[in-house]
């Protein structure tokens, strides 16, 4: 049989929709996802490819170990259970409390380690590794899944040297706030491989400059850590998706918002979300297919990205952001630190005549601050109304209280008469 494989006009364009839909779908998950900070739910790393593994992590006090006993997978904790740890000679032993986890603190810094239990029969042993100086170590124990103590499954290819890439699912999603951005980045690092692998060089990488509050988001993989803007993956990385999810705030000061992103491998297939906040905009020569999408009530900027290599850096920009101008501000903190001076001024200088009557002075005095209140509500009213105040009246009126002030402030000084007569109103 012989289709005729050429689309028609009408055709293309439900094609055209349907992906428009599906993509409509993936921004809505994402952003239910960042008003709850909840990652996509990652699949568990099957335990056989950890046991006896450790990991290096920074939640730990430094020189701590801590020793989780399974058996059959991570659902079924063992409590209870006696671990010995092997340091050097010495062997320090404990019970791992409901979570199935045994701690070990203060573990001399260097000294090669191991940590083993017996359950039900069944001898467990780590890797050998030296203790840590600095954050601790996780490691787990596994059990057959037999209580009887039939020997564990059989554990999987060892670990080779190997390539991983970030493509599959992920995302990198920016979310405008007042006056600051939140940066998501959802990462699907996939391993080819049938077999774990280890990348050539360690994966990890910094957050952009300026990020604060940097934390890995739950569903990411426990072989995720950060370590303030740092994030790293510790190895092997399983078969299939390794997913690092991460997020970070920054504080946003002007129109634009851009970062220059580094990755310790390939970025192959990925997408740009930026929830669009006025007339935001979303630039980048390494960003195509980009549309505007609306949903329930608030619109998305979404991007296709194109591969960027590993180390090289994925460069994007978001305009256009909502911010509040710093020039009233400056004007009011200025007129502000003026009229403090001015007063301060006033008051230290020798007055020529100082049996003036104090009426007289008392009048002036009141004249003087009615007038610097004036001008600074002028000031700020010329800042907040920018291009389309009236030009021509605040350049006049400015200029009659400055004359009005150097009279009264001359007057005062002379302790004479009262200049009121230059036609200022009050």
């Amino acid at each position: 049989m012989i289709f005729n494989t050429k689309d028609t006009k009408d055709t293309k364009e439900i094609h055209h929709r349907t992906r428009q839909k599906q993509f409509v779908v993936v921004v809505l998950c994402v952003l239910g996802v960042l008003c709850v900070w909840r990652a996509q739910l990652a699949a568990q790393p099957d335990p056989r490819q950890m046991a006896g593994i450790p990991r290096p992590v920074d939640d730990l006090p430094n020189g701590s170990v801590s020793v989780r006993v399974i058996r059959g997978g991570f659902t079924n904790n063992i409590p209870n259970q006696t671990v010995e740890l092997h340091v050097g000679s010495t062997v320090l032993t404990t019970k791992t409390d409901a979570e199935g986890r045994a701690q070990f603190d203060k573990v001399t810094a260097g000294a090669l380690t191991k940590a083993v239990a017996d359950v039900d029969g069944e001898h467990l042993e780590s890797q050998q590794f030296p203790a840590p100086e600095q954050g601790g170590i996780r490691l787990v124990l596994l059990a057959s899944a037999d209580k009887g103590g039939a020997a564990a499954p059989a554990p999987g290819p060892p670990a080779a040297t190997g390539p991983v890439v970030i493509g599959g699912q992920t995302r990198i999603i920016m979310q405008p706030g007042e006056e600051s951005l939140t940066l998501y980045y959802l990462l699907d690092v996939v391993n080819n491989s049938p077999a774990p692998v280890n990348p050539p060089t360690p994966f990890t990488f910094e957050m952009p400059t300026g990020a604060t509050g940097t934390a890995m988001l739950e569903g990411s993989s426990p072989l995720a850590t950060a370590n303030g803007p740092r994030v790293t993956v510790t190895g092997p990385f399983p078969p299939g998706s390794t997913f690092v999810q991460v997020g970070s705030q920054f504080t946003v000061t002007s129109g634009s918002f851009d970062i220059a992103q580094r990755f310790p491998a390939d970025l192959t297939q990925y997408a740009v979300i930026v929830k669009k906040v006025g007339d935001t905009k979303l630039v980048s020569a390494q960003l195509a297919a980009q549309q505007v999408i609306p949903a329930q009530d608030e619109t998305f900027i979404g991007a296709e990205g194109t591969p960027v290599s590993a180390g090289q850096p994925l460069t994007v920009s978001v305009t256009d952001l909502p911010h509040h101008s710093t020039t009233p501000r400056w004007i009011a903190l200025l007129l502000a630190l003026g009229i403090v001076l001015a007063g301060v001024w006033a008051a230290v200088r020798p007055h020529a005549d100082p049996a003036a009557p104090s009426s007289e002075r008392k009048r002036l005095l009141g004249r003087r601050e009615k007038l610097l209140a004036e001008l600074v509500r002028l000031e700020r009213t010329r800042g907040d109304e920018g291009r389309d105040h009236d030009d021509g009246y605040y350049k006049a009126r400015r200029g009659e209280i400055i004359a009005a002030l150097e009279n009264i402030y001359g007057a005062l000084d002379e302790g004479t008469r009262d200049p009121g007569g230059t036609g200022v109103a009050a």
